[in-house]
């Protein structure tokens, strides 16, 4: 029982110490206007419409160190 009353310590402490989250209110108001969802809308359509080359890039870059180099034949006489 000795031993383990440093760690019942130690999580009473912890949890006493965030019970203020718990009491916070989990409502929030919502002030943005249609126009501020357009624009975050259109930022995204550019960042994904930016990665849709670099991942056509990788991919062929991929594609490239897969395939095989062509072996030289060595004529024999």
């Amino acid at each position: 029982m000795k031993s383990s009353a440093p760690i019942i310590n130690a999580l009473v402490l912890l949890f006493g110490s965030v019970s203020s989250v718990f009491a916070a209110s989990g409502a929030r108001e919502d002030n943005s206007g249609i126009f501020v969802w357009i624009f975050l809308g259109f930022c995204a359509l550019i960042v994904v419409l930016q990665l849709v080359p670099a991942v056509l890039m990788m991919l062929g870059m991929a594609k490239g160190l897969k395939k095989e180099l062509p072996q030289e034949q060595k004529a024999t006489h």
